[in-house]
Order: structure tokens, then sequence, then C-alpha cells
């Protein structure tokens, strides 16, 4: 082992020797099937297109852009499957990070590993150990990084992409340190740029720079040791709630977030923060039978945070609705559903929803603060015109750790995001692969099954 003194050189060390338990590997590959499906539904979204056509020309042929025929340099491919894997908002949640892990960290890893022909075993134990640094940052940093206007998916998600792709690239403990450090100067995103196309092009740009970090200092690139926790490191200049590092590192590969606080898998394509009430109105609408005529008034009470996330009032695009809790709650009532299909711009002109939207309001409540992770609890209350008023209190909702998606409700996801990008029997074909992703003995394989 090498000398650990520094908190560069600890997290060198953990990218090239830890060895991640089953049950780590077990989550990781539940979350590269899920991320790989979003990926493949938002390949044919705007964002994803412009990135396409923009990167369309740039001579590579070393990765595989999935659901599309285009090849391209694996940095590239990289931005062009980040970009697709948030462009929906359906991918995966880690409420310790307050990132999106995945969407940065499968395309960094598949694209990192076609390139040294990994075998699916080493794609797994890439993604574990940057979902594990992301983790312990995010934990050091938030909620004050988060609420001072910083991108967890971007500025974590290109770190832990770096260690994804070092990882893979067999990197020495030093090489590793380095990459994570050339990472830390790479990092950026600001939540200002939330319901609009750049925000999935932040998962892009950390997964192609998470690559591209490992590629320069396996060529021999080096940075400061200091880059994470110097006097004008990364943590300092992205004002990080805690600067106690070696505090945040304790128990480093022998304790395993992933496993111990673990990923939240998207059930509606739509902010994190609008999911635990959107289980609480549609639980209520099976249950008492109502539709959107029968509401005089819906309140929302959240915690502190999530207001601002879900900036939009009156959203005028499908991206701006999927921040808003207005619409995103008047359209659960209307349609008894939320799906890839409500976020549809044409969506936001429908009469009933239109027409629900002025009745919804939400309130920050900092009492709901302690309960749980930012962005997990609501309390819902829906007044009827017959003078009934409804509440329930959500704690998280399905998806979350504590009430994990099911294989088969996995598999149904997977499905129907893949089946908008590729033939059924392509789309089946890549989730059996997927399922036995462990076993690959080269993930190249998986990436060409999914082209289009």
């Amino acid at each position: 082992m090498t000398d650990t003194t520094t908190t560069l050189a600890r997290l060198g060390d953990f990218t090239t020797f830890a060895t991640p338990p089953a049950e780590a590997r077990v989550r990781a590959a539940r979350a590269v099937l899920d991320t790989v499906g979003v990926t493949l539904a938002g390949a044919g979204e705007p964002a994803s297109r412009i990135v396409r056509e923009t990167l369309g020309a740039d001579g590579g042929d070393q990765s595989v852009v999935l659901g599309t025929s285009l090849l391209s340099s694996a940095p590239n491919a990289a931005l062009a499957n980040g970009t697709a894997a948030h462009a929906l908002d359906f991918d995966d949640m880690c409420f310790v990070s307050l990132a999106h892990p995945s969407a940065p960290l499968v395309p960094a890893a598949l694209a990192a590993g076609e390139l040294v022909a990994a075998c699916g075993r080493a794609i797994l134990d890439a993604y574990v150990v940057g979902f594990e640094i992301e983790a312990r940052l995010g934990r050091l940093m938030n909620p004050r990084h988060y609420r001072r206007g910083w991108h967890c998916t971007s500025t974590l998600g290109t770190i832990g992409a770096a260690a994804a792709a070092s990882r893979l690239f067999g990197l020495d403990p030093a090489a590793a340190a380095h990459a994570l450090a050339v990472a830390s100067s790479e990092a950026s995103g600001l939540k200002e740029n939330f319901g609009t196309m750049v925000k999935p092009l932040h998962a892009g740009l950390a997964a192609r720079n998470g690559v591209v970090a490992a590629l320069l200092a396996r060529g021999g690139l080096t940075a400061s040791a200091q880059a994470i926790d110097g006097p004008q490191g990364f943590l300092r200049a992205m004002d990080s709630e805690g600067h106690a590092v070696g505090d945040s590192l304790a128990g480093l590969g022998s304790q395993w977030e992933i496993v111990e606080t673990g990923i939240t898998v998207k059930l509606y394509p739509s902010c994190a923060g609008t999911h635990p009430a959107l289980d609480a109105l549609l639980d209520l609408r099976r249950q008492e039978r109502f539709g959107g005529g029968d509401v005089e008034r819906i309140e929302i009470d959240v915690d502190s945070i999530t207001p601002t996330v879900l900036i939009y009032d009156r959203p005028a695009t499908g991206l701006e609705a999927k921040f808003s809790m207005k619409y995103c709650a008047a359209a659960a009532v209307a349609w008894g559903n939320v799906g890839v299909e409500t976020f549809e711009d044409a969506a936001l002109g429908n009469p009933d929803v239109a027409s629900l939207m002025p009745r919804v309001f939400m309130r920050a409540d900092p009492s709901l603060d302690g309960f749980g992770p930012p962005l997990t609890e609501a309390r819902v209350t829906v007044t009827l015109r017959d003078g009934r008023a409804l509440r329930r209190d959500a704690h998280g909702a399905r998806g979350y750790p504590g009430r994990p998606a099911s294989d088969d409700e996995l598999a149904a996801k997977f499905l129907s995001c893949a089946q908008r990008a590729l033939p059924a029997p392509t789309a089946h074909r890549a989730l059996d692969l997927l399922r036995g992703v462990s076993d690959l003995p080269d993930v190249r394989e998986l990436t060409t099954a999914m082209r289009a």
C-alpha cells in the first residue's frame, strides 16, 4: 500500500485496491440495468440529439453511443450516454450524495471498459468504487454545497466517474490520486440550469470529464496532492459543509454506503423531490376515488431544500414541468398516473391539468427537515368539494432503499424505456445480458447489443 497521509493518497489506494462485497455488486448490477434503460429512453430527447450531432464528426470508433448506430471516442461516448441517461430525469438518486450517481458513473464505466475489454465484474467494481467516493464526499459537503447552488450529479459525479475509469484502466494508487485531483478541477454544474437541456448535460460532462481525467493521469499528467482538501481546494471552493475529511473516510473499504444507505430507483420521470408527494396523492386518489374535478385544494408541505429545486410554478416546457410541484401534483390527480408522456410539451396544455394547477400549493415546513434526508419528506392534504379533508404523510417513496423496486418492476421499467430506442427483441436480449452482467467476459458484448 502507498503512503496514506493525504486525502488523495487514501482515495487513490481505495480506487486501486478496494474489494467490494458481493451485496455491493448486486446493488451495482441493478443500477447498471436501470441506467442503461433510461439511457436508451433518453437517446431520443432533444438534448441528447444535439450532443450527438455535435459529436458526430469526432472520428472516434472506440465506444458505442447506446440506442444509436453511432460510434465515438470513449470520452465523447460517455458525454452522449451520460446526457441521455439524465435527459428524462428518470435515473436513480442517492440521498447521501444528493446526486444522481449512475448517470455519470455507468456511461464512464462502459466507455472506459470498452477501451480495455473489461469484464462485467470489473465494471461493477468500478461503479462501486466511484459510488463510495461520491457518497463519502457528499456526506461531508452537503447540504451546504447543494444549497449553495452546486449540482452534485456534476460536481461529485465528475470525481466518481474519474475513480471508476481509473479502476478500469488499472491505474496505480498514485496515478489514480492524480486522476481524482484533475477531476476536482473539472467539476462544475449549476442548479440554476435545472429545467433546461443543460441539466442532463451536467451528467454527460461529468462522465466525459471523469474518463478524460483518468486518461490524462494514465498518460502521466500530475496534479496537486491537496486538490480536494487544500486551502483553495475542492471542498473550500465549493462551499463544503465540513472540512474534516479524515472523519468522512473512516471505514472506507470496510463499510459500504451502497449497501447501508442504498440507491433510489425512480418510478416517476420527474425530480426526486416530487416523488413522496406523488406517491401520497396517487394512493389517496386510488383509495378515495376522486378526480381533479372533485378537488377544492391540494396542500403539500415539504422540507426546506425541496423548494430550492422545484422552482417552476408555471412551467412552459416539459423539462420545466419535471421541477414543478404544481404541475406534477395536478397531473397525478387529473390522470391517475405519471409517466414519460406526462412531460411531453404537448401535455402541458391539457385543460384538466391546467385548471387544477392553481389549486395546488407547496410550502416549506422546517419541522420536516429532521425526519429524513433532504427531498424525502412530504405531508399532503387534499380538500374535496364535498368537505372531506384527506391527509397522508410520505416518508420517502416507492423505489427508495426502504421500499426497493422489485425485479419485475425493474424489468418492466427497462423494457418500457429500451423499446423507445430498440426493437422489442433487441430490448429483451439487452435485458438478458444485463441480468447476467457480472458474468460477462467482455462488456463490448453488452454495448454492441444495444446499437440501433
